[in-house]
């Protein structure tokens, strides 16, 4: 455990002692891809979060990595076809990561276009996206129901049967990944720390922030400044003093965690009862549904009794369960706010057509760099603008052409299998779980999956499931300690892992494995972690 303090202690005076091309504010899909990408190619990158990695909407979204059919709707062509794109490149660059999945759309009597006009749209999807994936069929409500019982087709007229992606673990998970990568890099990236201000001086951005552990407060000199901020990015341009064309509109999204609704690894989509798209999503052993789309004012959002109303109405009347799902039904919640940039004034009643697309703007003058918007779809276009922006700005990239994202080599991972394969790994695979632990430790870790093979190799236990019903093992915990500035336990339960989104909060607290797994991760501090994920309930 005294490795992860060390880390973050080490990466805390380097970020005080080391001089720096760019500071990045900010952690979530857009901070993490930037500095990535920056590091990569030979940038010497600083990012900082006031709270954990990935920690609000990049943790909260719905798993998804789509080109936005949804889009179509409002005609945005061009969008959806450079999501598409988009989407085709995460799953040619993260193979283990980004897997193809089939959506099973319902259309119900009564819907504002005709049904088969809706199968049109998916052709026409299919068209956008290259054909990268399987064709889209047509389907009548007696084909619906023999592929799927559970969906309610009484008041169907039909569906469609189309492909798009999913993340086969989290998002935060994925999010975190890039962030390690820049760490390897030689990107200084420290968690808890918080910009309180910043002043442009002498052609360097000075930065006063303060680390939310100790309340210790310092600067940081850089000459590029990232506002990468996510949701409190207006927030921060005002502390900076940066006037801006675009700013947030806030949309507030929630989902439903509960036990798995259907055996298929289908997303089961439909038109909720405002019009919207609304989603089954599988999660392993579970069923991630929702999703809402409600206005807010501000970033920092909580579930309502009506949020959860909401999603148990629609998902009760669109499917033919054994008994209606209840608020006991429920394991876990996901709710954020989707940052949708725009610009001037928005119709209230147009609101919900704005688009996830991202927009950089940059201040040459004063080196400055604000991301809006963005999904994780379209993050690796996102790392590679920022490195053309930054380049714009004076800053040496030293290696323009290294790639920053992806899989290793297959070669590498070839030889990950077939050490796992002599090790006999994949017959160590609890009953339990969804898939070997061959391919589940490669999707997570790829190349950093190699030692545990050893671990495991000089002691079986490190094989050893702690949590019952969580798909991690002793050498994952112990890897998540060492290198991946675990503060926290719900930073590990809930972003380095999935743990806290598939096995209910009480139910975590009552595992016998969880002081060993607290033990593992945090020392002799370990009771008073566990003391304090418990007061957070």
């Amino acid at each position: 455990m005294l490795i992860t303090v060390e880390l973050r202690a080490n990466n805390l005076n380097k970020l005080r002692s080391s001089r720096h091309d760019v500071l990045i504010l900010g952690g979530g899909i857009n901070g993490a891809v930037a500095a990535a990408a920056l590091s990569a190619r030979g940038v010497k990158v600083a990012l900082i979060d006031r709270g954990d990695f990935a920690g609000a909407t990049s943790s909260n979204s719905s798993n998804l990595a789509w080109g936005g059919i949804k889009y179509l709707e409002s005609h945005d062509y061009l969008l959806v076809n450079k999501l598409c794109k988009s989407r085709n490149r995460l799953m040619k660059a993260f193979p283990s990561t980004v897997h193809e999945i089939r959506f099973l759309a319902t259309v119900r009597r009564g819907f504002r276009y005709p049904a088969f006009f809706v199968y049109l749209g998916s052709l026409l999807y299919w068209l956008m996206g290259r054909f990268r994936t399987k064709p889209p069929k047509w389907l009548s409500s007696v084909e619906i129901k023999q592929r799927e019982r559970v969906i309610n087709t009484t008041e169907s007229v039909g569906g469609v049967e189309y492909s798009d992606c999913y993340l086969h673990d989290n998002d935060a998970r994925f999010v975190f990944n890039f962030v390690r990568d820049a760490l390897n890099y030689g990107c200084i990236a420290v968690n808890y720390v918080e910009s309180v201000g910043s002043s442009h001086e002498h052609g360097q951005w000075r930065t006063l922030v303060e680390d939310k552990l100790s309340s210790e407060r310092f600067e940081i000199s850089s000459k590029v400044l990232i506002n990468a901020c996510g949701p409190w990015a207006d927030e921060h341009n005002q502390l900076t003093g940066q006037v801006t064309e675009h700013r947030h509109q806030f949309s507030k999204g929630i989902h439903l965690i509960v036990k798995s609704i259907t055996d298929s690894d289908r997303v089961l989509s439909f038109f909720a009862s405002d019009g919207r798209m609304f989603f089954v999503i599988p999660m392993g052993p579970r069923s991630c549904i929702g999703t809402t789309d409600t206005l807010v004012s501000e970033p920092a959002v909580v579930i309502t009794e009506q949020d959860r109303q909401f999603v148990l109405d629609n998902v009760n009347a669109i499917l033919d369960l054994p008994e209606a799902l209840t608020c006991a039904d429920i394991i876990a919640e996901r709710c954020g706010v989707r940052p949708l940039a725009i610009q001037g004034p928005v119709d209230s009643d147009d609101w919900f057509k704005l688009s996830r697309k991202h927009v950089i703007e940059t201040d040459h003058e004063l080196c400055h760099l604000s991301i809006f918007g963005g999904k994780l779809t379209d993050c690796l276009s996102v790392g590679d603008e920022v490195v053309d922006l930054v380049k714009q700005l004076n800053v040496a990239v030293p290696y323009p052409e290294k790639r920053w994202y992806g899989e290793p080599d297959v070669s590498i991972r070839e030889e990950f299998m077939h050490r796992a394969r002599l090790l006999g790994l994949d017959e160590m695979t609890p009953l339990s779980s969804s898939e070997q632990l061959s391919q589940r430790l490669w999707r997570r870790y790829g190349r950093n999956a190699i030692p545990m093979l050893e671990s495991i190799r000089q002691d079986p236990r490190e094989a050893e499931l702690l949590i019952e019903n969580a798909e991690y093992l002793r050498c994952e915990i112990k890897h998540a300690a060492e290198r991946e500035m675990v503060v926290r336990l719900e930073d590990f339960l809930r972003r380095r892992s999935k743990i806290a989104q598939v096995v209910s909060k009480v139910d975590i607290l009552k595992a016998p494995g969880l002081g060993d797994a607290s033990q593992l991760l945090f020392g002799n501090q370990a009771a008073a972690k566990i003391q304090e994920y418990r007061d957070s309930l």
